[in-house]
């Protein structure tokens, strides 16, 4: 079967497109809907009869604005892995985040790429305090002065490069920082935000527990995604950034659990 989008573009094989939607998810764990169709150069309404086709055979699972592999609510995606997933996206909700933040602020930010481009922004503060677990956000904040950084203890988890078991959590206890800027796996209003292992989402949590306000950082691709361990409930979360791609019925859901919502513009 040959499909010919109605925009125009050249003819291509629906086996071919499927094998080759297989692939980019299969190589990241997650790929957003604008991702395939850019990559398989077919429209949205295509991709998405590809992926309902894919998800029949259970060689996916769809969710709002993308798909997963077949149980990866319990596989945790490693950092090489999510670099390179809805980068603009993340870019935006970073420079967006990071202007919640101000001078004088003490802060802690939990591991992932985009907390990861977030805490690159910050270099412009000045007495700024900042905890944290994940290795890439130390290394991010490294040749800025004026911040101050501390690391937590903890076990090293590889797939995220963060600081993670009793001791990471032992180090935030007592601790109280203005507001928390967290990521994670999922985001439902059922749930809340989430995550694929039970020893990362304990250390979000004291995270999350160490400031008066919680900050969520979450691309379209994480909203409606419901993943294995609850990290913070959503009437927990006082802030979302998100990107303009998110499913607005679950952002709705989100603000009437109190959620205040701020969408990232690419």
């Amino acid at each position: 079967m040959v499909h010919t989008d109605s925009d125009g573009r050249r003819p291509v094989f629906a086996a071919e497109r499927r094998r080759r939607i297989l692939e980019l998810v299969r190589a990241n764990g997650a790929v957003s809907l604008r991702e395939l169709a850019q990559a398989v150069q077919s429209s949205e309404v295509t991709v998405r009869r590809d992926l309902r086709a894919l998800e029949s055979e259970g060689l996916l699972n769809r969710h709002h604005g993308g798909a997963t592999l077949p149980g990866d609510q319990n596989r945790e995606a490693g950092h090489v892995q999510k670099v390179t997933l809805s980068s603009a996206e993340k870019s935006a909700i970073a420079d967006l985040a990071a202007s919640l933040v101000e001078d004088g602020d003490a802060i802690v930010v939990g591991p992932g790429t985009t907390t990861q481009e977030f805490a690159r922004r910050l270099s412009r503060h000045t007495e700024l305090a900042v905890v944290t677990n994940s290795l890439l956000v130390a290394q991010a904040l490294a040749d800025s002065p004026r911040i101050e950084v501390m690391l937590t203890g903890g076990t090293l988890r590889g797939p995220i490069l963060a600081l993670v078991g009793s001791a990471a959590e032992r180090s935030l206890a007592g601790l109280r920082v203005r507001r928390a800027f967290v990521s994670g796996n999922g985001l439902t209003a059922d749930r809340g935000l989430s995550t694929a292992n039970m020893q990362v989402a304990c250390v979000d949590r004291a995270l999350a527990a160490a400031a008066e306000e919680v900050v969520v950082l979450a691309d379209h691709t994480k909203i409606g995604v419901d993943a294995m361990v609850q990290t913070v409930s959503a009437e927990q979360i006082d802030h979302l950034v998100t990107d303009a791609a998110a499913p607005h019925d679950v952002l709705d859901e989100l603000v009437g659990k109190g959620v205040r919502l701020h969408v990232a513009q690419i």
